[in-house]
């Protein structure tokens, strides 16, 4: 029985990334001996087993071959005279298919160390065709990977291609599908996913709404760039710089959805695109069961982000609804993470990046002023019951917003 570290540890560590999951393989053992050895078996569909101690995957070397569609239509083979090297075919990248001892030897059948040093991200084998989700993979490899220069060779992106058009894509679970956008969305440019889905076709298949975007023209008075899914793409990029949040990155991408469904006679034009938005949002959320909170911080962003580059010129009662409307009182980090997706939708703009955004910190600064108010003491102070209690804490939350804005404007 020989046991391998493979896949992205190795390729991590190679990359001078820090290791944070380890997965191992095992050649030449099978179920009765790793149970007898103390592991735990916990794989449905294949032997994978939990160290008893470290509790880090092993499995035991396997092939596999598609039997159906989707990323379940296959039937796995383990074996003890299973090799390292048959094991390592099946795998999708080269640069996931190294193998390294306990002794720190590294096996490399298929070049992945070269393509490791190439910045190179290629499949495998033709095999790789065989499993839809390795489009969204690759993907976010390539999002993952774009601060090391990594790019997905021709060959690879032309299978893609293929694999999108076969229909294959339609077979994916949702929770798949969210599971790998989820992890793009942490990655430091997960623009770079949408791209690349893009590209090769699957934009369409897996997230219409946002492919629906391209081709849709913006006034280039405040949008050079034109076309409403290259700013789309932009925002994501710049809410990335300025922000780890899966959930705010998310809200960012769909801020504007609703453009889409602008009528073509009064393009460039997109009046009230933020609230014909919401159930796109909440469409597109729907499918692929996104937590809720992720799904409501979009809703809120799509309706306000418009407001907020105005904010100085809105009225004190409609700023005051725009604190209740986010729920500031009760979560105040709404406040800040709609105040974030504004600025990005204002530099998400060709040429305007760099560009200094005031307002959110106006909108910020703001809820600041008006939070120091004492609810305890109003509400013992005016001796108030049932709906007055909001109802005069209201009254002193506009008085001091009228205040913060007299005094800012001076």
């Amino acid at each position: 029985m020989k046991i391998y570290l493979v896949g992205g540890a190795v390729r991590d560590h190679l990359l001078n990334i820090k290791v944070t999951d380890k997965d191992w393989v095992v050649v030449g053992s099978n179920i009765k001996l790793m149970l007898k050895l103390g592991f735990k078996l916990v794989g449905k569909d294949f032997p994978v087993f939990l160290h008893p101690k470290t509790h880090e995957e092993y499995a035991l070397a396997r092939t596999e071959r598609k039997m159906g569609h989707g990323y379940k239509g296959f039937i796995y083979h383990a074996s003890s005279k299973i090799t390292l090297k048959e094991d390592l075919l099946r795998r999708d990248l080269t640069i996931n298919s190294i193998a390294q001892d306990k002794l720190g030897n590294f096996y490399d059948p298929y070049n992945g160390m070269k393509d490791i040093k190439n910045r190179l991200l290629r499949h495998v084998s033709n095999s790789f065709k065989d499993d839809p989700l390795r489009v969204l993979r690759v993907a976010r490899f390539a999002a993952k990977l774009k601060h090391l220069n990594f790019r997905i060779h021709n060959s690879t992106l032309e299978l893609m291609k293929i694999m999108s058009n076969s229909g294959e894509l339609s077979y994916l679970k949702p929770e798949r599908i969210w599971k790998e956008t989820y992890l793009a969305l942490q990655s430091i440019h997960p623009h770079i996913f949408f791209q690349i889905l893009k590209k090769c076709n699957a934009l369409a298949i897996i997230f219409p709404e946002i492919n629906k975007l391209y081709g849709v023209p913006a006034p280039s008075k405040w949008h050079p760039e034109i076309d409403t899914g290259i700013h789309t793409m932009l925002t994501l990029n710049v809410i990335s710089k300025l922000t780890s949040k899966v959930s705010t990155r998310f809200a960012a991408l769909c801020h504007d959805l609703g453009k889409s469904l602008t009528p073509k006679k009064i393009l460039p034009r997109h009046p009230g695109h933020g609230k014909a938005g919401i159930p796109l949002i909440k469409k597109l959320c729907k499918k692929l069961k996104i937590p809720n909170n992720i799904k409501n911080l979009s809703i809120l962003a799509a309706q306000i982000h418009d407001i907020i580059h105005n904010i100085k010129n809105q009225k004190p009662k409609d700023i005051l609804n725009i604190y209740n409307m986010i729920d500031a009182w009760r979560k105040p980090y709404r406040v800040k993470q709609i105040a974030l997706i504004s600025e990005a939708d204002a530099r998400g703009r060709a040429t305007l990046e760099k560009m200094e955004y005031l307002q959110g910190k106006y909108f910020i600064n703001m809820y600041k002023y008006i939070s120091k108010i004492n609810i305890k003491n109003i509400i013992k102070k005016n001796n108030l019951k049932g709906n007055d209690i909001n109802k005069k804490i209201q009254e002193e939350r506009l008085k001091l917003l009228k205040l913060y804005l007299v005094n800012t404007n001076q």
